[in-house]
């Protein structure tokens, strides 16, 4: 797929609007405030998956491709790639949506895949339903 439009046919889990408070000193986008919704963003299609609670076990890779800047639109798309009997991982793509200098485009900034447990009221890890 092409890096440089929005995934089509795929709605996004979350959109976050870039901030001048998420700025570091280096000019772009925290790396850190992006790993959060990337956590946040892989965390959805897990609880529906599960149909319950679940934790970040591992974040299994991590790629930044190209900084945000304030006033980007990040839109994370999430899907999960694979199930275990009590994990499943997710693969989360963020793109931004830039408008600089009067030019519009998207440029895919973040890749990622994360592992999640299921976890019952004990905080124990537990089967994940049959589908």
């Amino acid at each position: 797929m092409p890096e440089d439009h929005l995934p089509e046919n795929r709605m996004p889990v979350i959109r976050v609007p870039a901030r001048p408070a998420d700025q570091n000193p280096g000019g772009s986008i925290f790396g850190g405030w992006i790993m959060s919704y990337v956590d946040i963003a892989g965390s959805i299609p897990a609880l529906a998956r599960v149909r319950g609670p679940v934790v970040t076990r591992a974040v299994d890779s991590f790629e930044f491709k190209k900084p945000v800047f304030v006033g980007d639109l990040i839109s994370c798309y999430a899907d999960i790639i694979s199930e275990g009997r009590t994990s499943l991982k997710v693969k989360v793509e963020v793109y931004a949506q830039r408008m600089s200098q009067g030019e519009f485009s998207v440029i895919k900034v973040t890749e990622a895949v994360l592992t999640y447990v299921a976890i019952d009221e004990n905080r124990v890890p537990k089967q994940i339903p049959v589908a």
